[in-house]
């Protein structure tokens, strides 16, 4: 789902926000409502990683053996 979405929102955002015809009306979500969507999805993904992002390792200065 968040693999297509950034060419998603490119796409609404080069087409028109209403469209109406034969009395049928279609109009879509505000582009700051799709790019809250977006960070929204990223931040629950990265949430959802294990881990919080810190790397423990041990350090030994050359030479000293």
């Amino acid at each position: 789902m968040t693999e297509n979405l950034e060419e998603k929102i490119a796409d609404n955002a080069s087409g028109p926000a209403k469209v109406s015809s034969d009395g049928v009306s279609v109009e879509q979500h505000s582009l700051a409502d799709q790019i809250a969507a977006d960070k929204y999805l990223a931040s629950k993904t990265a949430a959802k990683s294990k881990g919080l992002g810190i790397k423990f390792s041990k350090l030994s200065p050359p030479g000293a053996e």
